[in-house]
């Protein structure tokens, strides 16, 4: 597009759309990834393991916040 001379306005509107899509991607990964450390968390009765599990969970979270 940019060495088409695309207008600036139709190149900054793609952009956007692929930056909400990579967004709604990873909302949807990170929604998969919580349910699967809470399921695992929740079927085990050993502490470290639900503690590790609540862990990566919340690393998850930090890294799509960070972006």
């Amino acid at each position: 597009m940019v060495d088409g001379d695309a207008d600036c306005i139709e190149i900054l509107t793609q952009v956007a759309a692929v930056t909400h899509a990579l967004e709604a991607a990873a909302l949807m990964l990170v929604d998969q990834h919580l349910r699967d450390c809470l399921q695992r968390g929740a079927a085990t009765t050993v502490a470290d393991e639900q503690t590790e599990q609540v862990e990566q969970a919340l690393r998850a979270v930090e890294r799509l916040l960070r972006t």
